[in-house]
């Protein structure tokens, strides 16, 4: 008995880091799923706004609340590999009349679309 006397502030003290270690983890896991998480973009295709290599703070409130608007940076799943987040920028929203170029490398034809879903065209 006199051993498991010895042992025990050892074992309290355990069990106390260990709870503070999953409390600080569960918070770092609640708030990158639901508040913000951080992101590094790689590739030209933000350029200027963004560099190949930087991080961004990306928060995840405005996508839920449905505010966002033209023009905002936004980070979404890949819809051609679902294993890849893609940086882009919001061109038109639900309900918006967006112009594009159809193919860039083969003419300048314009084609001018209502963009009916939101999130549409990545």
């Amino acid at each position: 008995m006199g051993k498991l006397l010895e042992w025990m502030p050892i074992v309290k003290d355990a069990l106390h880091k260990t709870a503070v270690a999953a409390n600080i983890l569960c918070l770092l896991h609640v708030t990158n799923v639901h508040l913000f998480s951080v992101v590094k973009l790689v590739g030209p295709s933000m350029l200027p706004a963004f560099n190949n290599g930087n991080f961004v703070l990306s928060e995840r409130i405005t996508s839920r609340s449905g505010k966002v608007r033209s023009g905002d940076a936004v980070i979404i799943r890949s819809p051609e590999d679902p294993t890849k987040v893609v940086c882009k920028r919001v061109k038109g929203v639900e309900g918006d009349v967006v112009s594009y170029v159809v193919d860039p490398n083969k003419s300048d034809e314009q084609k001018t679309d209502l963009n009916e879903i939101l999130f549409g065209w990545v």
